[in-house]
């Protein structure tokens, strides 16, 4: 009995002894809180804290704020360690202390911060053994932080960049404008007198003004803004401050110069959007951010908005904890001729189309208009009580650029069946083609379908005879004679079914939704009424081949100081085979057989191509809608080349509608 009652005695004090071994140290405890720092386990660094410091912040309170500071500033890479100590460790008694070193280095959005510390470490009795707990305070999170400071964190937002043309006229740019505001004390017996006043000249509603001025925070000697105006309402800022109580301030805006003229190029800028700013908050953007939405602003959104400048301190004390300055956008130049571009758009207004210009030998975009179009400064300067709705109920969708779209060519693929039938030796354009009358099938496997032409006035059809008359027979039995392969190759040597890697996005050309699937849709490929989609952007561009000897020069939107021509692919025809297309295409414009004849204009030394794509449903359809084309560039000077399409002109007299306009481009470019 006594030895086993020494046996259990044994055993006790073994495991006495173990349980004190087992306890905790104090850099154990601070390493195992450092470890849980550094995962930003807030939950689980909580209960690492003494009982005097969970007295005075509760756990959810410490675990929001670590989290919503450490995600404010952007804090990552984040680094803790526990810093060298000068004395040996030491076993301490229950409620004896122990101060231990640290290191804290982290990166946040306003730059690197590093800093070092000393936990206090206090030796608490839990249950039935000790441990090491930590005597937290605020300057665990940063150094400079004390018992009830905050942390501020402030965007300083970035200068925007500015577009201009090639001439350095402004499309978008920074301006100083004047806000419109009332000071209510000052209206007296005026008030209504002078909202009625106010919401005719800025097109606001009464209402609108009167729940600007009831705001809880507006007294009677507050500075009300009612609306910015642009700068070139500088008479209206002069009368409108005649009004009693009504004043005006300076203000910075983004303003577009040339409006609806330039809109789909430009884009616009607004402010950002909840859901826009979840996604880009760490990118640098604020609440009151602006961000570029489509065209040029939202395609050089990166370059143009620069980087945002950022501070982060302590406001009670005006100690910094960190600080990045702000890098301004940078400028955008464009090869665009602002005088161009407003040519074109006026030929277009009232219509639904597209034109673009281009420097045909250097691929220089001079132009890229779209209508009907809209006023970007309506974003910023606000909207007339019915233009917003007017314009997102139109139909023809003012907002979408139709430049980079794609649509049937129509009879303008013509020149490009030929180069494609002359590069493949298919085509000889000296030889001519013997057809006889207006319709044509290659045999009764094609059962009902049948090709027509226009004028059956010539059996024998050579290339520029062809070209000038558009005759839709030679160019099906042109695509035909190539054959489906060589025809899709020789298409895909003009950059179909290929990113045009445009600097504006633009939508891919297509040869046919699931190929050429027989040789009906072969031959109605030839001439531009298969299933064969372009851009006005890429119709331009194949254009510039017959300038440049047979290679295919690729458009570009951003100047460039020395650029040079650049083919986008070389050789799609000879030069013989060029030359006799411009002849053909000469023709077109300088022979009284030719479509795009009328208007005359002898001043004009212009080869060109029309086209009309009809958009119908069956062969027999005959209420179709019909979009007119008219591609033509200057053969003698080499200096320009246009593409217009204009939707539905099947009652304003068909493609001869888009010569006219297309024509009054060339006229004006001396």
């Amino acid at each position: 009995m006594r030895k086993l009652n020494l046996l259990l005695l044994l055993i006790m004090g073994l495991l006495l002894s173990n349980g004190c071994t087992n306890e905790q140290t104090p850099d154990q405890s601070m390493e195992e809180f450092v470890n849980q720092w550094n995962k930003q386990e807030f939950s689980n660094m909580y209960g690492k804290l003494s009982a005097n410091a969970q007295k005075s912040i509760s756990k959810d309170q410490f675990v929001e704020r670590y989290e919503k500071i450490y995600e404010d500033i952007g804090a990552k890479d984040l680094k803790v360690k526990i810093a060298k100590q000068e004395d040996e460790e030491k076993q301490g008694k229950q409620g004896t202390t122990e101060k231990i070193p640290y290191e804290v280095s982290m990166n946040t959005i306003a730059g690197p911060v590093s800093f070092q510390g000393e936990a206090e470490l206090v030796q608490e009795k839990t249950y039935d053994k000790n441990q090491w707990k930590l005597n937290w305070n605020p300057s665990f999170l940063f150094s400079q932080l004390n018992e009830g400071e905050t942390i501020q964190i402030a965007a300083n937002e970035p200068k925007r960049g500015q577009i201009f043309d090639r001439n350095g006229q402004p499309l978008a740019i920074n301006a100083t404008v004047n806000e419109i505001g009332v000071v209510p004390g000052q209206l007296g017996s005026e008030k209504e007198k002078v909202i009625t006043e106010l919401s005719k000249e800025l097109k606001m509603t009464s209402e609108s003004i009167e729940t600007l001025l009831a705001a809880n925070w507006v007294t009677d000697d507050s500075y009300v803004p009612i609306k910015k105006l642009k700068p070139d309402q500088a008479g209206l800022v002069e009368k409108l401050t005649q009004l009693p109580g009504v004043m005006k301030k300076e203000t910075e805006s983004r303003y577009y110069p040339y409006g609806e003229q330039a809109a789909q190029l430009t884009g616009y800028i607004r402010g950002i959007t909840n859901e826009e700013l979840a996604e880009k908050e760490k990118e640098g953007y604020s609440p009151s951010s602006l961000i570029g939405v489509v065209g040029l602003e939202s395609l050089y959104e990166k370059d143009l908005r620069g980087k945002t400048g950022w501070t982060i301190k302590i406001p009670e004390s005006n100690e910094m904890i960190a600080s990045s300055g702000k890098e301004d956008g940078k400028d955008i130049q464009l090869t665009i001729d602002i005088d161009k571009q407003t040519e074109a758009y006026e030929q277009l207004k009232g219509d639904t189309g597209a034109a673009v210009v281009l420097e045909p030998k250097t691929g220089e975009t001079l132009a890229l208009a779209s209508t009907p179009s809209y006023d970007p400064n309506g974003f910023l300067f606000g909207w007339a009580p019915d233009e917003w709705d007017r314009l997102i109920q139109n139909p023809d969708m003012p907002f979408s650029a139709k430049f980079n779209k794609t649509y049937a060519p129509g009879s303008t693929i013509k020149p490009i069946t030929a180069a494609i039938g002359i590069a493949s030796g298919k085509l000889n354009p000296q030889e001519a083609k013997s057809i006889n009358g207006k319709q044509w099938q290659k045999d009764s496997s094609w059962g009902g379908y049948r090709v027509t032409r226009v004028s059956d006035a010539l059996n024998q059809v050579n290339l520029v005879n062809a070209l000038i008359t558009s005759d839709n027979i030679y160019f099906a039995q042109t695509a035909l004679d190539t054959g489906t392969d060589q025809f899709v190759e020789g298409l895909k040597s003009f950059g179909f079914e290929e990113e045009l890697g445009y600097e504006f996005t633009t939508q891919k050309s297509t040869i046919a939704n699931e190929g050429i699937k027989n040789e009906i849709m072969l031959a109605d490929s030839g001439y531009g009424q298969g299933q064969m989609l372009m851009s006005p952007i890429h119709l331009a561009a194949a254009y510039t081949s017959f300038v440049n000897e047979g290679n295919m020069i690729k458009p570009y939107l951003l100047k460039k100081e020395g650029q040079s021509p650049n083919a986008w692919h070389e050789g799609v025809v000879s030069k013989d085979g060029a030359s006799y297309i411009t002849e053909g295409l000469k023709g077109v414009v300088e022979d009284p057989r030719g479509s795009a004849y009328k208007p005359v204009n002898k001043k004009l030394t212009i080869a060109g191509k029309t086209g009309t794509a009809e958009l119908k449903a069956s062969q027999d359809d005959e209420n179709g809608k019909e979009n007119g084309w008219f591609v033509a560039y200057d053969y003698k000077n080499e200096d320009l080349l246009v593409t217009m399409m204009v939707q539905d002109v099947s009652k304003k007299g068909g493609s001869s509608y888009v010569v006219k306009k297309g024509k009054a481009l060339f006229t004006e470019k001396h």
